[in-house]
């Protein structure tokens, strides 16, 4: 076989595998792939439009017990966690009195016991000479009375001088080193220890806090509503809270008070909100929560992901005016485009009026 022969028969191998590389490639290239289409079937279920409100749980009461003397903390008889009845005694403090105020007081006392006791001497003489009648009953009133006048006075020095040095008269007053409590409740808070200085209430000072006492059997959740759904809620309203330390339960409870001002925070007004809560005996204070609250409901109604709707002229939420469009599938694979009646939305489903049965099948736009 001669060179020639081989070099063509190469040529037309060669020629021949390009013309069915190509033919492939064609046929490849033409060939129509199988399109496929998101579809889901129409059911049924339950939409909740709802407002949301983050907050915490508080006690609806919730006190603080101050001292009504300065000093020194010398005992406390509680700690947090304690039931306490009201009276109960919660600390007693022990007076560190003004150098100055303390002579001063000890001054007046010694003054008016001399004054005093010269009193009861010149009573005690004019009553000899009124036995007598050797005065007049004027001038024996007279010296009874200055004698009754010193012994007040004494006895004024006294408490005073037993108020700055001990903090209490020991005969009910209302200073006393004692701190009570005024209200039943459970001790949620001793912010004091043993040996550290407070300082009293008064007019001019709102003194040291010794314990805070609330009553734990009565919590309602304290949280805030941004303005733009604040208009939307009223007092009476449903809610469900969630506590975030209680995995896997929800709390229910109804709205009960609404702030009228609202407070700027971050850029955003907010709105104080404030519900009272069922069946809250194993919540405490301080836990952080959620609420939502339930705007309107429907349940058992056609829903519809709104991911598979068209709105023409208007908005994109489920209450507005536009006109809703959606491709339902047919039977024999083909598809309609069908106008619907929409109700409520929660953003992610919505509700189908009419123009949808449960059971239809929709096809992605």
């Amino acid at each position: 076989m001669s060179f020639r022969m081989i070099k063509t028969g190469f040529m037309l191998l060669l020629v021949g595998g390009f013309v069915a590389a190509s033919a492939l490639f064609l046929v490849n290239r033409n060939q129509q792939s199988e399109v496929t289409y998101v579809t889901a079937v129409i059911g049924s279920g339950s939409l909740i439009n709802k407002a949301v409100a983050n907050g915490s749980i508080v006690p609806r009461r919730e006190v603080t017990i101050k001292s009504r003397v300065s000093g020194v903390v010398e005992k406390l008889h509680v700690q947090p966690g304690e039931v306490i009845k009201r009276d109960a005694l919660i600390a007693k403090i022990r007076v560190v009195p003004d150098a100055v105020a303390l002579n001063s007081a000890q001054a007046r006392y010694e003054t008016a016991r001399i004054s005093a006791s010269n009193a009861q001497l010149e009573f005690q003489r004019r009553a000899e000479l009124y036995k007598k009648k050797l005065i007049a009953k004027d001038d024996y009133e007279k010296f009874r009375f200055d004698y009754r006048i010193a012994r007040e006075e004494e006895e004024g020095a006294r408490s005073n001088l037993r108020l700055i040095r001990e903090g209490g008269t020991g005969e009910g007053g209302t200073v006393s080193n004692e701190v009570r409590s005024t209200v039943d409740g459970t001790v949620l808070d001793v912010p004091v220890k043993e040996g550290v200085s407070v300082t009293e209430t008064n007019n001019f000072n709102e003194g040291t806090t010794i314990a805070s006492i609330a009553d734990m059997t009565d919590m309602v959740f304290t949280g805030t509503v941004d303005e733009s759904e604040v208009g939307r809620i009223r007092e009476g309203m449903a809610l469900e809270i969630t506590v975030g330390a209680i995995e896997g339960e929800t709390f229910t409870g109804a709205l009960e008070y609404i702030s009228p001002k609202g407070l700027k925070d971050e850029g955003s007004v907010q709105f104080e909100v404030r519900a009272a809560i069922a069946g809250a005996s194993q919540l405490r204070a301080g836990y952080s929560a959620s609420a939502d609250v339930v705007l309107d409901r429907r349940d058992d109604v056609v829903v519809i992901d709104e991911k598979f709707l068209m709105f023409e002229g208007g908005g994109s939420n489920g209450e507005s005016k536009a006109d809703v469009f959606v491709w339902k599938q047919l039977p024999d694979g083909s598809v309609e485009r069908i106008k619907l009646e929409t109700g409520l939305s929660d953003g992610i489903f919505i509700e189908v009026v009419s123009g949808l049965v449960s059971g239809d099948t929709v096809r992605l736009p």
